[in-house]
C-alpha cells in the first residue's frame, strides 16, 4: 500500500501542450518578427520623431500646442506621454497595453486635427491608429496576461 501512495503519477504535459486549441496559440513565428519590427518602428517615430520637438519645445511645436489653447505644459505631457508608450511598445507585456493606450492618444490627435487645424494632416493619427490597432490585436494575449498579473498584485 505504501508503493502505490509513493509512485508519482505519470504526468501528461506533452499531451497537455499538444491539446492547446488554436484560439490560445500565439502568433506565428513571421507574424511575431513582423509586428516586433513595426512595434521597433512606431517605438523610433513616436519616441523620437514626434516626441522630440514637443519635449525640446521646438518652436512649431510650441505654436501648434498654443493654437490648441493648452499652452506648453500639454505639449510636454504629450511628449512624455509618446515616450512612456514607446519606451512600452518594446517591452514584451506592456507591448498590447501600449498600443491600446497610443490609440487613444491617437484619436485625440485626430480629433483636435480636425476640429483646429481643419484636418491638415488628419490622415496622419488615422494610419498610426490603424497600425497601433494591428499591434493591440496581435499582442491581445499579452495584454490578458498584463490584466491577469495586475489583478494578482491588487
Amino acid at each position: 500500500m505504501s508503493e502505490a501512495t509513493t509512485t508519482p503519477a505519470p504526468t501528461a504535459s506533452a499531451p497537455a501542450t499538444a491539446a492547446v486549441s488554436p484560439s490560445h496559440a500565439g502568433p506565428s513565428r513571421r507574424t511575431d518578427i513582423t509586428v516586433r519590427t513595426l512595434q521597433i518602428v512606431l517605438a523610433l517615430f513616436l519616441g523620437v520623431a514626434s516626441a522630440g520637438p514637443k519635449l525640446v519645445g521646438h518652436s512649431t511645436a510650441a505654436e501648434s500646442f498654443d493654437a490648441i489653447g493648452f499652452g506648453d505644459w500639454f505639449m510636454y505631457l504629450t511628449g512624455v506621454l509618446e515616450v512612456a508608450g514607446a519606451v512600452a511598445l518594446l517591452i514584451p507585456i506592456l507591448s498590447g497595453v501600449s498600443a491600446v493606450a497610443l490609440s487613444g492618444l491617437m484619436i485625440g490627435a485626430f480629433i483636435t486635427q480636425l476640429t483646429v487645424f481643419d484636418g491638415e494632416n488628419a490622415a496622419t493619427p488615422v494610419i498610426f491608429l490603424a497600425l497601433l490597432a494591428v499591434v493591440a490585436w496581435v499582442r491581445r494575449q499579452r495584454t490578458a496576461e498584463f490584466v491577469t498579473l495586475a489583478r494578482r498584485r491588487i
